[in-house]
């Protein structure tokens, strides 16, 4: 790992070949891309990456049945209202972000979403949030596309898992142990615009860093998603045909001993019109402890942060940013 970088526009990471060197565990040719990844997690936490392998059918097809959902009556889609397993319909404005460490949320976000989370066979529910999906009976084959979108970001989540441990100086299997049960989250997003009049602080979604270790994100072309800067401005992370964005979250920089950086970013839709959105969050096992890799410190850089157990930290998030917590254990 290197000297911090300068601050500049997101960059734009080019994952052909992962897939061939992610999969023989070659760290030579993982290498350049590992180095690229390493500096733009230094600078932003944030990147595009393109060439990434995932079908751009597969893409759209789930992009459809997001929106096709989200056109659904709302008592439809309140059938699947989220459960305790933190699966299913979260209707409009029904999330604060409490959380945040750089501005107080003071009203909720206006989105809604459908939560999909890693499948847990029956009987082998271990962790807080394992529990059964809730998928829609309309539209038509909802639950075929949106899961083959799915299988395809967790493949791509896997390997470049094996490029991160590359730049963070570990063999390419250096972190594999970790996501052996992962914790996934596929979330189905819909933004409609901002009201006429709304003010600076009616969020999408409010300033915030993610929980886990990274974020894949596909957008629409609407726009909205902002990036803040280490100086404190916001970047807008605009569409790019043929990208995902790709962001650290918290327990990838406590891994790295902050080094890279968990960076707050949030949506404004001031497009005028609706804004669709799927990010995918792949984080550890909830049971794995995550502690300062041994690479990112020494006597002279001890470690900053303690040792956490991931599924005790996101349950801290979650309990307090969603109104459903609260409301069930009233």
């Amino acid at each position: 790992m290197r000297a911090d970088p300068p601050i500049a526009d997101l960059p734009i990471l080019d994952l052909s070949g992962l897939a061939a060197a992610a999969d023989a565990g070659d760290a030579t040719a993982l290498r350049p891309v590992a180095d690229a990844f390493d500096v733009a997690c230094r600078a932003h936490g944030f990147c595009y990456i393109a060439n990434h392998g995932v079908a751009q059918d597969l893409i759209d097809g789930a992009f459809a049945m997001s929106a096709a959902f989200h056109a659904r009556p709302l008592e439809e889609k309140q059938a699947i209202a989220i459960n305790r397993a933190h699966r299913g319909y979260m209707a409009m404005a029904s999330s604060v972000i409490v959380t945040s460490s750089i501005e107080k949320a003071t009203r909720p976000n206006l989105s809604e979403s459908l939560m999909l989370m890693h499948d847990v066979a029956p009987g082998d529910e271990a962790g807080p949030l394992d529990g059964p999906n809730q998928y829609p009976a309309h539209p038509a084959g909802f639950r075929a596309a949106v899961s083959a979108y799915d299988a395809a970001l967790q493949s791509l989540a896997r390997r470049m898992t094996r490029m991160i441990a590359v730049a963070l100086e570990l063999p390419p299997d250096g972190l594999d142990r970790y996501f052996a049960r992962p914790t996934t989250f596929l979330r189905l997003l819909h933004y409609p615009p901002s009201p006429p009049g709304a003010d600076a602080r009616q969020y999408g979604s409010a300033p915030h860093t993610d929980y886990g270790f990274i974020t894949i994100l596909a957008q629409d072309r609407t726009g909205g998603l902002q990036v803040r800067s280490r100086d404190h401005h916001w970047i807008d992370a605009v569409p790019i045909d043929g990208t995902f964005v790709v962001n650290i979250g918290d327990m990838g920089s406590r891994w790295t001993n902050g080094v890279w950086r968990s960076t707050p970013h949030r949506v404004i839709n001031r497009s005028g019109g609706d804004r669709y959105s799927m990010p995918y969050f792949y984080d550890p096992d909830t049971a794995e402890t995550i502690a300062c890799l041994p690479t990112c410190c020494s006597t002279e850089n001890p470690p900053r942060f303690p040792p956490v157990r991931y599924g005790d930290y996101l349950m801290d998030r979650i309990d307090a940013n969603y109104a459903y917590r609260a409301k069930a254990d009233a």
